[in-house]
């Protein structure tokens, strides 16, 4: 009677024990993961460097691009970075450097994107018979291993000497040496005077040279301006 009595007893406990170690961890399944206490999980920079600087080569060695920054936040939750006052300049050979500067700048976590923001000016050195060129807008997403520039963004292109351009969106692919303005594309050209020409039209003419007077005006269009929009 006693045996049957504890057994009686025993079951229900262990019966009970079962189920609370079940919904224990049943509980601790279903139960989202604790807040890590290093920091890791807020959008907090884990190091601040001044003065940044990193550069890329290409596999002979030649440098391709330079990216520089008055201060660099790293952030470990996203492992983004923030720069402040970024100066990306990309190397060609044989060609001029281009360079692009903003107010910030991000990049992506595997580096693949540089995005300059506010303010963004990217400067391509005059050569040969070609003259400075400068782009204007307000962002500026740069893909350094595809070499692929793009914006969604106002651009206000400058051609020296005298070529300004206005667009929405822009593409810029380096490998097909091709720009691609998107929308609302406008135009303003000016032909150069040359300086050849300048000095012969400012030479004093020999007597004999002098053409004869006529009734008729002639009409001088070496400075006419050119407009053209498109939509």
């Amino acid at each position: 009677m006693q045996l049957a009595t504890r057994t009686a007893i025993a079951f229900p406990l262990v019966l009970l024990g079962f189920v609370a170690m079940i919904t224990y961890w049943i509980s601790y399944t279903v139960q989202p993961a604790l807040p890590k206490v290093d920091g890791s999980s807020r959008h907090d920079p884990d190091y601040i460097m001044s003065n940044f600087e990193t550069t890329q080569t290409d596999i002979n060695g030649k440098l391709r691009y330079k990216l520089v920054a008055s201060e660099m936040r790293h952030f470990p939750d996203d492992d983004s970075t923030e720069l402040t006052r970024p100066n990306y300049t990309q190397f060609a050979i044989n060609k001029p450097y281009t360079r692009a500067v903003g107010k910030r700048g991000y990049v992506s976590s595997n580096g693949s994107v540089v995005q300059l923001v506010d303010d963004v000016v990217v400067t391509r050195q005059a050569f040969e018979e070609k003259g400075e060129m400068t782009v204007e807008t307000d962002l500026l997403n740069i893909r350094p291993n595809e070499e692929i520039v793009t914006t969604d963004r106002a651009v206000v292109i400058r051609q020296a000497p005298k070529t300004v351009i206005y667009a929405t969106g822009m593409i810029y692919e380096k490998k097909k040496q091709t720009v691609t303005l998107l929308k609302k594309v406008r135009a303003h050209y000016e032909k150069p005077v040359l300086l050849n020409s300048a000095m012969q039209k400012n030479k004093p003419k020999p007597r004999s040279a002098l053409p004869k007077k006529s009734a008729s005006k002639q009409t001088n269009t070496k400075n006419t301006r050119i407009r053209r929009s498109y939509d």
